[in-house]
């Protein structure tokens, strides 16, 4: 996420200070190759195998779902609101659904699943129309198994999206505070620094390159570098870039920072503990990231999703023979398309607008700069031009002179 400069040049041109690399030298003496070695092997033939064949769809799938997943998301606004509660809102997804992630991904299993039912129903009808020796039983079973069952995958399913979207309460949640906590941090040393400006600019770099740091660090293909060239110099940058967990690197920037300012104990104190915050939050988002919904839980509920559509078609012939293609497609769309939503919302950071809350901070900060200076005049005006109506010209007060200026409020 690039961010902008602003007109109050926080972030500092300064070149870079990368070391020169060293030319590469050859060696003096090209080295022996025997008759018998091959400088340059040719490559195996790629040959397509059966596997490699049956993974066609399933890694475009992979590829298209993953590529949504690194979209960009943004922050409703009014008018998002009143497009998301419209009455067309139905016809509007209804039409965008091949431009689904979710539905993109369910084309695997819903094309394997409607095949074991095509499968199934040629091989009945061929039975019932004698095509096939007798000893070849019609494919039937009784639905009384699911009828007993399909209650216990429902709550299967309604459990298994109910814990991801705590996960995701729980993600949202921890940037709730990060993001409130980065303004405040933010806030409270432009409002307690008064001096050592090269140091305290510096410091506001720090603290808002934390969550862009952050950022980077739970979503997985973020470019770190390209996203804080804007908000480090570039030898901030390039020691950043060089450890190994980069927001706890912009916590020890933010940290020496703060020793290094002239500040009274109190007010030292006071933004030293706002770090733990961001401390706080680390813990929480890389716990969220690492820690997923036991495996167990999620194995179960695709094998469970995966016989009872492979078995469909078998209970449902007596009722419905070629329907059952038609049911077996709608019932694996629906039923994987729930199961599909849980596992994306698991990892929460992803589906999040990580980007525009981090932009978010950055405007809030750069406007309180911008009104400081101005806010602190206007304050100072006011309170001279108060002094300066409580007394007379002899230095006496003076009583019913003049036009109230602050409003009498009684508490």
């Amino acid at each position: 996420m690039a961010i902008p400069n602003s007109s109050l040049h926080i972030i500092s041109s300064s070149p870079s200070k990368f070391p020169s690399m060293t030319p590469f030298k050859f060696p003096s003496k090209p080295s022996k190759i025997r008759c018998s070695q091959n400088p340059n092997p040719p490559s195996p033939p790629s040959t397509l195998n059966l596997i490699s064949i049956l993974r066609i769809i399933p890694d475009w799938a992979d590829e298209i779902k993953e590529s949504r997943m690194k979209q960009t998301k943004s922050l409703y606004k009014h008018e998002d609101w009143v497009e998301h509660r419209s009455s067309l809102r139905h016809i509007r997804h209804l039409l965008s659904s091949l431009s689904s992630r979710v539905i993109l991904s369910l084309v695997p299993p819903v094309i394997a699943f409607t095949t074991v039912a095509v499968v199934v129903a040629s091989y009945n009808t061929a039975v019932f129309w004698e095509l096939l020796p007798e000893f070849f039983p019609v494919l039937r079973a009784s639905s009384l198994p699911y009828q007993l069952t399909a209650p216990a995958l429902a709550l299967l399913l309604v459990f298994r999206t109910e814990a991801s979207y705590s996960r995701f309460e729980e993600g949202r949640k921890a940037w709730t505070k990060i993001v409130s906590g980065t303004y405040d941090f933010a806030r409270q040393v432009i409002v307690s620094v008064e001096t050592d400006s090269v140091l305290k600019m510096a410091l506001l770099r720090y603290i808002l390159a934390f969550p862009v740091a952050l950022k980077c660090h739970l979503v997985h293909g973020s470019d770190t570098g390209k996203d804080l060239k804007n908000l480090l110099e570039d030898d901030d940058l390039a020691v950043v870039l060089r450890s190994n967990h980069r927001p706890r690197c912009i916590i020890q920037f933010i940290s020496q920072s703060l020793q290094m300012l002239n500040l009274e104990p109190s007010k030292r104190t006071s933004l030293e503990s706002k770090v733990t915050c961001f401390h706080e939050g680390i813990g929480v988002c890389e716990q969220i990231t690492s820690i997923p919904i036991p495996v167990s839980y999620t194995r179960l509920t695709s094998r469970f999703l995966v016989l009872w559509h492979l078995t469909l078609p078998i209970i449902l012939w007596d009722d419905c023979h070629w329907i059952v293609v038609p049911a077996t497609f709608i019932s694996a769309a629906s039923l994987f398309c729930i199961e599909e939503v849980g596992v994306l919302i698991e990892e929460p950071f992803p589906m999040l607008a990580l980007d525009e809350l981090c932009k978010l901070v950055y405007d809030n900060v750069q406007e309180a700069l911008t009104s400081e200076k101005k806010i602190k005049d206007l304050l100072d005006a006011k309170m001279a031009d108060h002094a300066s109506r409580k007394r007379s010209s002899n230095g006496h007060p003076t009583s019913g002179s003049g036009q109230a200026t602050w409003p009498n409020i009684n508490f």
